[in-house]
């Protein structure tokens, strides 16, 4: 039987893994973007970013063990995405700026409209 690992995933203290009302300027909910502060100091994250240094410790063994064994991610339509309900045009191409494509680790999604899905 296949097992399911939930790795690299913040939550808080009540099991919430974003904020409220999420939205292209909040895209994480209100709040939610403070779950993630943790991570954008350690050396994983800014390796992640193509930059040198970053704090070692507790943070930063914790995010290397989050991302080992990662086959995929597998993402909701609402992870990144403001948009709720039908689609209501192609305007949306996700919250990412091509430059910073590719991902660090190749997302598996099932579309709601598999004839929208295009290669990364």
């Amino acid at each position: 039987m296949t097992k399911i690992r939930v790795h690299a995933f913040s939550i808080s203290i009540d099991g919430y893994g974003a904020g409220p009302s999420q939205s292209l300027e909040n895209p994480l909910g209100i709040g939610g973007m403070a779950l993630h502060e943790w991570f954008f100091p350690t050396q994983s994250f800014q390796r992640m970013h193509g930059k040198d240094g970053g704090a070692t410790g507790v943070d930063d063994d914790f995010a290397v063990r989050s991302f080992d064994n990662i086959g995929a991610w597998i993402m909701g339509r609402n992870m990144f995405g403001p948009v709720r309900g039908p689609w209501p045009d192609e305007s949306w191409r996700g919250r990412a700026p091509q430059e910073s494509r590719p991902l660090p680790c190749l997302p598996s999604a099932m579309p709601e409209r598999p004839d929208r899905v295009e290669s990364i």
